[in-house]
């Protein structure tokens, strides 16, 4: 098919507005050209890709997977258009990162910016998705670098060891379980319980295992990052699942004592996600090693 941003955007604006008419006069166009335009559109296609009514036009199915596209394309142009000029004002690298919840809120701000004072001339796009999408965001060129944790169906991309991450149940010092040594996940359900807020990566995979389980997590209020979650559990309001990590760097200040899991989902090893490592440009591979050295040095 051969068609240009012109005809994308007024095709977006007609489904946005159910009206040809009315998206002609937002793209200044006349009616007569607009018409033509989606015409043609529909000709490439070779089916129709709006219902015309009465009272406007809707999306045929078609339609609908045209529209989905057509948005994607327009955002990629936009992001282009974006990315060049910042080239044009010095930047020499941008990187896309697509991360899970415990790489955004708990050790990447440790690492990226040492990695970002080395390196004045790049600039990372960091945005925090479920495992799943990770992958196929890298998959699909969305993303240059994808982090997750846990068994992840990598698609086919090369995963690249760098660490071990463990869950652990934390608990207020005064709480009952506060002495045991391990517990399983199952005998926390009568707890109340502090989690992460809704979407994130560690809160969709514990909503998975509750399924599993037949009983529902009890709860009390959900967080943007495991530093509050712990705040919260180290005043009593409930028990929480939180990366090791993030749970030791708070234990002495909030007042929280640390339990082992005995589940073997406990034990997540993390991966960095890429299409292909040897065609990377030198500072996305700079970033790979900052991460893999950082944990290779014994960092936490």
């Amino acid at each position: 098919m051969q068609f240009d941003l012109t005809d994308l955007r007024l095709f977006v604006l007609t489904a946005d507005k159910g009206n040809i008419t009315r998206a002609a006069a937002g793209r200044h166009m006349s009616l007569a050209a607009a018409s033509a335009r989606i015409k043609a559109l529909e000709k490439q296609a070779g089916m129709p890709l709006l219902y015309r009514e009465a009272r406007g036009v809707r999306l045929t199915p078609a339609g609908e997977a045209f529209l989905h596209h057509a948005r994607g394309v327009l955002r990629q142009a936009e992001q282009l258009r974006a990315d060049l000029q910042e080239y044009g004002g010095g930047l020499r690298g941008h990187l896309r990162m697509f991360a899970n919840t415990t790489a955004v809120t708990n050790f990447l701000p440790e690492i990226l910016p040492g990695f970002l004072s080395a390196n004045p001339k790049i600039n990372i796009d960091l945005q925090e998705k479920p495992n799943p999408e990770i992958a196929r965001g890298v998959l699909d060129g969305r993303a240059d670098i994808g982090i997750v944790a846990g068994p992840v169906d990598t698609l086919g991309l090369q995963a690249i060891h760098f660490s071990t991450d463990r869950l652990v149940l934390a608990v207020a010092k005064n709480h009952r379980f506060a002495r045991r040594k391990k517990i399983a996940f199952a005998e926390t359900l009568d707890e109340d319980a502090v989690g992460m807020q809704y979407g994130s990566t560690l809160q969709t995979f514990l909503a998975g295992v509750v399924d599993r389980l037949g009983k529902p997590l009890k709860l009390r209020i959900q967080l943007s990052s495991f530093d509050a979650m712990c705040r919260m559990i180290g005043a009593g309001v409930g028990v929480g699942i939180v990366p090791e990590s993030a749970a030791r760097r708070n234990q002495v200040g909030m007042g929280i004592a640390l339990i082992e899991l005995t589940d073997d989902w406990s034990v997540r090893e993390r991966y960095i996600l890429v299409r292909d490592r040897d065609t990377l440009p030198r500072y996305a591979e700079s970033l790979i090693e900052t991460l893999c050295e950082h944990y290779r040095d014994g960092v936490a």
